[in-house]
């Protein structure tokens, strides 16, 4: 049925007063603004110093593209419902957009969990690191990081756009997958037994794994007596633990949202607009502030920038 690819959706959320449309729009705009030049300046610091051409400063720069990514699915949108005032959004534009929200949310959780398997190496395997993670591994690893994200959040949305839709309200404030079920007055078991299980076994292998990582660094911190290099584990692990515990949590909370009807739509809305908000906009702060290598390159950067002017 080939009509709903011509259907206009409506979001229910965004029923926004004119006395007030400005004002949010402004601080939508300041805020993606400032998405853009933190990740900016983050990738560009990367990408312009071969000092810093290591396998998780590359990690840090996939885990910052997922996150502009993320952030352009979501804003680019928002901003255009606002300045047009309106609601309406096509169906395609609506299985687009929850594509790229929702590839954005499982890259960057597996980026995270091969950040945390490259400090369990740097840290427990110092010898052995440049050995096993030579260009080809991470070249390997990020590829699998994208196929499989790509693979997992396909089969999803092939799933669900094979069903008619009979309703046409969007409940969130953007398009994903849940939302989109929610149009379709067939039987969805299928597509929520998929997401389940996908649900359960990335976020359960990714927690996992991270949890290993950390009790055997934990560990080894432990038994070393070089105060210098427990200083450094820990704060090289203590960013990334932040990062993770912070996306987990958003991440969490948005899908225990959907699962209970019992939870109010504003704060179902509230969980589901927290997840690509915070991550992009406080990650490359994270990483800039806590990592020595960067804030260090990025202070000299400036500078040279400023007074060049």
């Amino acid at each position: 049925n080939l009509t709903r690819f011509m259907t206009f959706l409506t979001f229910e959320s965004l029923d926004i007063s004119p006395s007030i449309a400005f004002l949010i729009f402004i601080f939508t705009i300041i805020t993606y603004c400032l998405i853009l030049l933190f990740h900016s300046t983050l990738l560009v610091t990367i990408a312009a110093k071969r000092n810093l051409h290591e396998p998780m400063y590359i990690l840090l720069f996939n885990l910052s593209l997922c996150d502009l990514m993320g952030a352009t699915g979501f804003y680019s949108q928002l901003l255009c419902s606002i300045l047009s005032q309106r609601r309406e959004i096509s169906y395609p534009a609506c299985v687009l957009q929850g594509i790229v929200i929702h590839l954005y949310g499982m890259g960057s959780l597996v980026i995270l969990t091969v950040m945390a398997y490259d400090r369990y190496i740097a840290i427990c395997m110092p010898l052995r690191y440049h050995s096993l993670m030579t260009r080809d591994t991470l070249v390997k690893l990020i590829f699998m990081v994208w196929s499989l994200s790509l693979s997992i959040i396909g089969i999803l949305f092939v799933l669900t756009i094979s069903k008619d839709i009979c309703r046409t309200n969007i409940v969130d404030v953007y398009c994903n997958n849940p939302s989109l079920i929610k149009l379709s007055c067939e039987d969805m078991r299928a597509v929520n037994y998929y997401g389940l299980f996908t649900i359960a076994l990335v976020q359960g292998s990714s927690i996992l794994i991270v949890s290993l990582t950390y009790i055997k660094i934990l560990i080894i911190c432990l038994s070393t007596k070089e105060k210098q290099s427990i200083s450094k584990a820990m704060q090289t692990c203590g960013t990334h633990l932040v990062v993770f515990l912070c996306f987990e949590i958003n991440t969490f909370l948005m899908l225990i949202s959907h699962r209970f009807e019992s939870i109010s739509p504003h704060l179902r809305r509230a969980f589901g607009v927290s997840v690509v908000i915070f991550p992009p906009i406080l990650n490359p702060l994270i990483y800039g502030l806590k990592t020595r290598e960067i804030r260090q390159t990025i202070f000299k950067f400036l500078p040279r920038k400023v007074f060049s002017i």
